[in-house]
């Protein structure tokens, strides 16, 4: 699936990402666009979540959190790839739309959930999704989310986690305000 990808040599933030995130460990990473950062963390969780039990409707194992749609309609896409032939089933959620179909989707089961924090905790309070068995979470443009007030979005659905969880926190700056955030989330990145 790297191949088709057009990988074929891994990027620097790949390079160092992926032995991490395989290893179970918290991370702050820095990484600008078009160096592959979503690989970085998609990959190694792929890879994590072909190996479980099967999945339980309403119950996703990994989420990750993004500013915007047409991010998350991207990594969305991404996973496809990456992930054809293996076993994991993504549902992107984010507002605009009509929840519906994410609804349903979700209540087919989903592994992996590429969310946008509005919908996402829209969804939370109607029952449609449980956050409760998530063990790993992405906070994918960590620094734009923050740019965009999603802070207290943010510390709401982090609380609806398992506390004892792997955080990936990606962002392409490492302002006083991301390192604040990392602080509060990250356990010994």
């Amino acid at each position: 699936n790297c191949a088709r990808a057009g990988y074929t040599t891994p990027s620097p933030i790949q390079t160092r990402a992926i032995p991490l995130v395989l290893a179970g460990r918290d991370l702050l990473a820095a990484a600008q666009t078009g160096t592959g950062k979503t690989a970085a963390f998609l990959l190694p969780l792929l890879h994590q979540m072909a190996g479980e039990p099967p999945l339980r409707p309403r119950h996703p194992r990994t989420l990750v959190l993004t500013p915007t749609r047409e991010l998350a309609a991207q990594i969305d896409e991404n996973a496809r790839i990456y992930g054809a032939g293996i076993d994991v089933r993504s549902v992107l959620i984010f507002g605009g739309v009509s929840q519906r179909p994410q609804e349903t989707a979700l209540a087919r089961g989903a592994d992996l959930v590429i969310a946008t924090p509005g919908r996402l905790l829209d969804l939370c309070n109607q029952g449609a999704i449980n956050l409760s068995r998530v063990n790993r979470v992405v906070l994918d443009e960590a620094d734009r989310m923050l740019d965009m007030g999603f802070i207290r979005d943010l510390r709401r659905i982090l609380k609806l986690l398992p506390q004892k969880r792997q955080t990936l926190l990606f962002s392409a700056t490492f302002s006083k305000d991301i390192r604040e955030l990392a602080g509060s989330f990250l356990n010994n990145p």
